[in-house]
């Protein structure tokens, strides 16, 4: 038995667990009990069934001691987004509307999971429909600010120590933002690369998957558990996926070339989320190149509202129809404007987001990879809405992976993240290059 197991990252935890000397009942248990020691505050849970979750990691005990194939997660409590359909689990979508709502529905991701051999806990918090009004969770940190949206549940949840690992969902910068919040290890992969088969449809063009984690290692790990290709996902591609524990394990063999854009939004930065980077840009030196952004760069935010809210209004139709009375005064406004968007301006924002994913394959030509911030600073108070997605917008719309890493720590306290983003379908030397940035930093700090 480890003493207060539930600190363990994944990967420690499966290395303990495989040795015997971690059983995973000990694991869930511990969790527990540190979710019930502290959630009462976070509310980071919106559904959680404990002895689900103590069955479930017996059997992955009974299992191993029997000498039968274990999978890469065996053992590991998960948490998953509240929009994640799930059989005997309930999946709410963050709204009254949905309140105990079941389905017999597995979603893939949950089917790969379970193959792994993980330990599925429960549904973690997330805003109304996964989209802009946020709900009860807390940041870990300091109640008293949010732990971002709209997977605010899943980053809590890891920050808090209550799971290692947990899966968000991103359409903006749903994964990233609240990562960096929370300060934990955040990373969408490529578009296409997980299944979105039984997940909420906000945007079929712009939602994907993604996982929180406490180390690069474990959300490179819970990536390759979940990755694959499922023909019911019209985005999912027929293709070998990049070993991303592979790359994040790896070490970077020359340098790697760097670029950072001065997007005409960077003014929105706090200043200690502008001192944080800029010192980090002073470290990497030459290894980064500077450029001004294209016009077109700046013009994609508006490219992205226009398809996210136009396939929101198309997708939930029947919700907003049937239930306009319970949908929050923040999402009634968005839905009213999504409903005059043409489906000549939508056709038209289409074209440029292909566009833009032409742009940048061409651009990674020359660069490993771009550096930029997660968000705009540290978390605002709670009430103040979930922050800002503006330093996600143009890396989501064009389906590109990124990875946040918990880097820096604002004027408050708060950690504060900082993005990479890579090539898409090379998500493996996206990690690679995020090894060798978290590698340079900490010898630049000796």
């Amino acid at each position: 038995m480890i003493k207060d197991s539930y600190t363990l990252t994944a990967s420690e935890a499966v290395v303990a667990i495989a040795s015997g000397r971690l059983s995973s009942v000990e694991l869930v248990k511990s969790c527990l009990a540190r979710i019930a020691e502290t959630d009462g505050a976070i509310k980071a849970w919106a559904f959680l069934d404990e002895g689900a979750a103590l069955a479930q990691a017996a059997e992955c005990d009974r299992i191993r001691i029997a000498g039968l194939a274990t999978g890469p997660l065996h053992g590991i409590p998960v948490g998953l987004k509240d929009i994640i359909d799930t059989a005997r689990m309930p999946t709410q979508r963050g709204s009254a509307i949905f309140e105990g709502r079941q389905t017999d529905h597995v979603a893939r991701l949950v089917e790969l999971l379970r193959e792994a051999g993980a330990v599925i806990m429960g549904k973690t918090v997330t805003t109304e429909l996964a989209f802009v009004h946020a709900n009860e969770t807390r940041n870990p940190h300091n109640p008293d600010h949010t732990p971002g949206g709209s997977s605010s549940g899943s980053a809590a949840a890891v920050a808090a120590q209550h799971v290692p690992l947990a899966i968000g969902t991103q359409t903006n910068g749903s994964v990233i933002r609240p990562a960096s919040f929370c300060g934990v290890f955040g990373f969408k992969p490529t578009r296409g690369v997980i299944s979105r088969d039984g997940l909420l449809q906000t945007s079929v063009s712009l939602d994907q998957v993604g996982c929180f984690g406490r180390s690069l290692a474990d959300v490179a790990l819970l990536t390759d558990a979940i990755s694959g290709y499922d023909q019911r996902d019209v985005v999912s591609f027929a293709r070998p996926r990049p070993n991303m524990s592979a790359g994040a394990a790896a070490d970077a063999p020359v340098t790697p070339a760097l670029a950072w854009f001065d997007l005409p939004f960077n003014d929105r930065l706090s200043g200690d989320a502008l001192d944080g980077i800029d010192a980090v840009l002073e470290i990497l030196g030459p290894s980064v190149e500077r450029m001004a952004a294209a016009d077109t760069l700046s013009d994609l935010v508006a490219v992205q509202a226009t398809i996210h809210e136009y396939e929101i209004a198309q997708h939930q139709a029947e919700v907003f129809e049937t239930h306009w009375d319970q949908i929050s005064d923040t999402l009634k406004p968005v839905i009213t404007r999504a409903r005059q968007i043409t489906k000549t301006q939508y056709e038209d924002a289409l074209a440029v987001k292909t566009s833009a994913e032409g742009f940048f394959k061409a651009f990674f030509l020359d660069f490993d990879a771009i550096i930029a911030p997660s968000a705009a600073g540290e978390a605002p108070s709670f009430g103040n809405g979930t922050g800002d997605p503006i330093f996600c917008t143009l890396w989501t719309l064009a389906g590109l992976p990124c990875v946040s890493l918990p880097m820096l720590v604002g004027e408050t306290g708060l950690p504060i993240g900082v993005q990479l983003i890579g090539p898409a379908e090379k998500d493996d030397r996206l990690l690679r290059t995020a090894r060798w940035l978290q590698t340079h930093l900490a010898d630049a700090a000796e």
